[in-house]
């Protein structure tokens, strides 16, 4: 996502009029045009979801982000390129939430590949029943991680924007509060509040 004007403003601006005629090819140029930003946009995000990019890597997330986007285009009403690029951002946190919960879940290949299993007969890994059940809960970073990111995906739109610019995207809250058309004070206060909503999200425990 450029966080500097768009030099393809005009083609966009251009789809966007053909789309709201009807004309749903236009989302075919739209994917055209906005591609190296969406694969440069696939690889910020992907970097930040671990338990993902073990797996999968970015023209796996670029290419199903890209497919999403084209639906969504057909489906939800666009009136600017920001808007355009917003919506690529959705779709793509939506495919890396989808893959987390993936790898994330009981019969997945990430949760059966386990490379430190104690071996039988080993007494640095207590199997008896009393250490089993004295032994406390582990927490699976997998979905931990999972968890951060659908809590993103739940906050308020003005806060998850600032969440997506500042997390993801590496954005300061000079440039932010530029692209949003708001005062750097706005900024520092949704990027405030969106960081608390996550933190009671996870119940005061970030992934690691």
């Amino acid at each position: 996502m450029s966080l500097t004007p768009d030099p393809d403003s005009s083609k966009l601006t251009s789809c966007l009029r053909r789309l709201a005629d009807g004309d749903l090819s236009a989302r075919d140029t739209i994917i055209e045009v906005c591609a190296d930003r969406l694969r440069v946009l696939a690889s910020r995000m992907l970097s930040r979801f671990p338990n993902v990019r073990r797996w999968d890597d970015t023209d796996d997330v670029f290419q199903n982000a890209a497919m999403r986007l084209h639906r969504a285009l057909g489906q939800v009403p666009i009136d600017s390129p920001r808007s355009i690029m917003a919506l690529a951002a959705t779709q793509i946190h939506r495919e890396l939430i989808d893959l987390a919960r993936r790898h994330a879940g009981p019969r997945s290949f990430a949760a059966n590949h386990a490379t430190n299993l104690g071996r039988p007969g080993d007494q640095s890994t207590p199997d008896t029943p009393q250490a089993i059940a004295a032994a406390p809960a582990p927490v699976d970073p997998l979905e931990r991680w999972t968890q951060f990111h659908e809590a993103i995906a739940a906050l308020p739109a003005e806060l998850r924007e600032v969440f997506h610019l500042v997390w993801y995207l590496d954005a300061d809250q000079k440039t932010i509060a530029g692209l949003l058309d708001c005062s750097e004070r706005t900024v520092k206060s949704r990027w405030r509040d969106a960081r608390e909503a996550v933190r009671i999200a996870l119940d005061g425990h970030p992934p690691e």
